[in-house]
């Protein structure tokens, strides 16, 4: 049975998603995929970045993460992304590395990726469910198969009840919350593996 190749992908200012992506990378671990955790690279100015003690601390406690690369994108069956809202949105740096991937698209190679993601804003109405439904939006431009934990789990119930994908206020990221994480990044790659191996059985049977 082929593992399902997982890339847990994050953008972090003060930390929650940062947290978010190590729990859903240990969730996916657990699962039995093969995880890359990744971060989107910072585009901010490094000024700006350097005027807030908090910004620059959390840049600098990810630094031994690896930024996220095309390589990462092909290597991957599917796709953990999180990402704080900003005006009903993604930030600019997620924004800022999509806008790049219009070769891999082209190619068909970000084609048949499942994808599921998570967001976290200042208060609750501040955009969390507009962040994720227009980022699937975008994705599915790719031919993206987006996966929702939906209402599958009583974790999600406990966390807020987001069925798009888990969503908390900054700062907040507790026992529920990671809980609700892991049951979406467990969906993950258990979807992907089934899909992986539909097609592989597909391939078997053609060269049959």
């Amino acid at each position: 049975m082929s593992v399902p190749k997982i890339a847990v992908i994050f953008y972090s200012t003060y930390g929650t998603n940062h947290q978010v992506a190590q729990a859903a990378a240990e969730a996916a671990k657990a699962a039995g995929a093969d995880v890359r955790l990744r971060r989107f690279r910072e585009t901010a100015p490094k000024d700006v970045v350097e005027g807030q003690d908090a910004w620059k601390a959390q840049l600098e406690k990810m630094s031994s993460i690896p930024e996220i690369s095309h390589d990462d994108m092909e290597w991957a069956d599917g796709y953990f992304i999180s990402s704080p809202t900003r005006y009903g949105s993604v930030t600019s740096q997620v924004r800022a590395f999509i806008d790049t991937l219009g070769g891999l698209w082209m190619q068909g190679k970000l084609a048949d990726k499942t994808v599921t993601a998570t967001t976290s804003a200042q208060n609750t109405h501040g955009g969390q469910e507009s962040t994720l439904l227009g980022l699937y939006t975008s994705l599915m431009h790719w031919g993206a198969i987006i996966v929702t934990p939906g209402y599958t789990d009583e974790a999600i119930f406990k966390a807020g009840g987001n069925p798009y994908g888990f969503s908390t206020n900054a700062g907040n990221f507790d026992e529920a919350g990671k809980a609700a994480v892991a049951h979406q990044a467990k969906r993950l790659v258990e979807v992907t593996a089934k899909l992986i191996g539909q097609r592989g059985s597909a391939g078997s049977l053609s060269a049959a």
